[in-house]
């Protein structure tokens, strides 16, 4: 069986076409739209250096993630090679915890061909990136939207995501992963323009920015 084309939003046209042929499928989000109007696609240029600074970002604030990014290009540590020549002790006076070094270690022995990613289908693109040690689902997820600009993709981990369906789809509970993609196949092929809406959605109700950073 031939493989599905793959398909990538690169325009904010294309995401506004995205959006009314969402909004036929689903009608609810015909009001998010009217609040939130076209998001932005926060397109990224992806490779070695975007998943690495995804990664050292984790479970840290902003300011805290950006101060050791900063110490990190300073101390030109932000290159496979670089990390694979650098000492355990280098890169934990960077600020690196142990365990996000033993991550970095793991990114940069799978040796990632960031640019075959683009040729291949999410769930392939997924398996390869959750394949590193300290990725899994949600990191890959952002990989595939914000870098490869793929046009189908819903983050069911991310908290913004199930607050933001909670109040769209009036459920009584923020839904569970496995609950969410259901609820959301429906949506195919348009799931990247529903996540852009869901986390505009949530910022709304919130007053704040939601989309990963």
């Amino acid at each position: 069986m031939k493989n599905q084309p793959i398909r990538a939003l690169e325009t904010s046209s294309q995401l506004q076409s995205d959006i009314q042929a969402l909004i036929t499928i689903e009608p609810r989000f015909e009001k998010v739209f009217q609040q939130v109007g076209v998001p932005d696609l926060r397109r990224n240029p992806g490779g070695f250096k975007q998943l690495m600074r995804a990664m050292v970002g984790q479970q840290l604030s902003v300011a805290a993630a950006s101060s050791i990014w900063n110490k990190l290009e300073a101390a030109r540590l932000t290159s496979p090679d670089a990390i694979m020549h650098a000492e355990d002790e280098a890169l934990h006076q960077q600020g690196l915890s142990r365990q996000k070094i033993r991550y970095l270690r793991s990114l940069v022995e799978h040796n990632i061909d960031f640019e075959a990613l683009q040729y291949l289908p999410d769930t392939e693109v997924i398996k390869s990136l959750t394949a590193v040690t300290g990725i899994g689902n949600w990191t890959a997820e952002m990989y595939l939207l914000f870098s490869l600009g793929r046009a189908d993709v819903l983050a069911v981990d991310d908290l913004a995501i199930k607050v933001g369906a909670m109040d769209l789809l009036q459920l009584e509970a923020r839904p569970k992963p496995k609950q969410l993609k259901l609820l959301s196949e429906p949506w195919s092929p348009y799931r990247s323009a529903a996540s852009l809406l869901l986390w505009s959605h949530y910022g709304w109700l919130k007053d704040r920015d939601a989309v990963p950073v």
